[in-house]
C-alpha cells in the first residue's frame, strides 16, 4: 500500500522547486559559506519553505539540512528529514539545469521516502522503500550491464588511467548523477571524498528502488542520520558491476581517505 506521506513530500518538493525556478532569473544575493561552497538567498528561502511544509507531513521527524544549523536532537527523533534545498548550486547560479531539490525521510538509518524535484528539467523522481522508483510517474530501472569496461559514467572529462570508460553529460547535482544510474542513463557513479548525507540520501533510495547497488567507496552499506552527517565516498552501479567497481577503486579510495586523516 502506498505511503500517504510520499504525496505530501512530493507536493512540498514541487512547491520548493517552483520557488527556486521563479527566483532563477532574479537578482538574488549569493556568497560563499566557505571556500568553494557557494550559497544564495534562494537556498535559504527554499530551506525555510521545506521545513514548514514537511513539518505538516511528519511532525515527529527531526531535521538535517545543508542550510540549517545542525541540532543534535535529530539523533533522538524517530525519523529525520534529510534535505538539500538546492543540490547543484553551481549549476543553479550559472543558469544551467543540473540542479534539484533533494529530500529524504530517514528511519532507522535508512531512507524510506525520497523525492528529487528538478523543475528546470521538468522532472520529479519519487521512491518509497519496497515500492520502486519513478520519474514523472514512469518506473525507472537500472542497467543490466555486467562488465565495468565500457560503462557509462557522468563526467566532464575522464581520467587518463580509465580509458575504457564512457563519459556522459554530467549535471552539477550529485543527486541527479545518481538518478542517471537509476534510469539506465549511466552504469555507475562514484565519488572518492568525504561528503554530506543530504547530498545523497534521497537519490540513494531512488537508485536502490530502481535496482541499482549503492555503497560507500569501499563497498560497505551507508547509514544515515549519523553524528557528523558525513560519509566517505559513494559508489552507485548497475548491480552486476558493483564488485568490479569496488575492486578497481579500492587503491584510489584508500589513498583519498588517507589524505583526509
Amino acid at each position: 500500500m502506498p505511503d500517504p506521506r510520499l504525496a505530501g513530500l512530493a507536493t512540498a518538493a514541487a512547491e520548493a522547486g517552483r520557488l527556486a525556478l521563479d527566483r532563477w532569473d532574479t537578482g538574488f544575493r549569493r556568497w560563499e559559506k566557505a571556500r568553494g561552497e557557494p550559497v544564495s538567498e534562494v537556498d535559504l528561502a527554499v530551506d525555510a519553505l521545506l521545513r514548514e511544509r514537511l513539518a505538516e507531513v511528519d511532525p515527529e521527524a527531526g531535521w538535517l539540512s545543508e542550510e540549517t544549523r545542525d541540532d543534535a536532537e535529530r539523533l533522538c527523533a524517530p525519523r529525520v528529514w534529510v534535505v538539500d534545498p538546492i543540490d547543484g548550486t553551481r549549476d543553479y547560479l550559472r543558469r544551467r539545469p543540473g540542479w534539484c531539490v533533494s529530500v529524504a525521510l530517514v528511519e532507522g538509518g535508512r531512507p524510506v521516502l525520497a523525492v528529487l524535484d528538478a523543475p528546470a528539467r521538468d522532472e520529479q523522481w519519487r521512491a518509497a522503500a519496497g515500492q520502486g522508483a519513478t520519474r514523472n510517474g514512469t518506473p525507472v530501472h537500472a542497467s543490466t550491464r555486467n562488465r565495468l569496461s565500457g560503462s557509462r559514467t557522468p563526467a566532464d572529462t575522464l581520467p587518463r588511467n580509465e580509458p575504457d570508460l564512457v563519459g556522459v553529460p554530467r549535471p552539477n547535482s550529485i543527486a541527479l548523477r545518481i538518478a542517471m544510474v537509476a534510469a539506465d542513463e549511466a552504469d555507475f557513479c562514484a565519488t572518492l571524498r568525504w561528503g554530506h548525507e543530504w547530498d545523497i540520501a534521497a537519490a540513494m533510495l531512488v537508485a536502490e528502488e530502481a535496482g541499482a547497488t549503492v555503497s560507500d567507496a569501499f563497498g560497505h552499506p551507508i547509514r544515515y542520520n549519523s553524528t557528523k552527517a558525513e560519509q566517505f565516498g559513494l559508489l552507485v552501479t548497475a548491480p552486476a558491476i558493483h564488485g568490479q567497481a569496488v575492486a578497481r577503486l579500492a587503491s584510489y579510495a584508500e589513498k583519498a581517505r588517507e589524505r583526509r586523516s
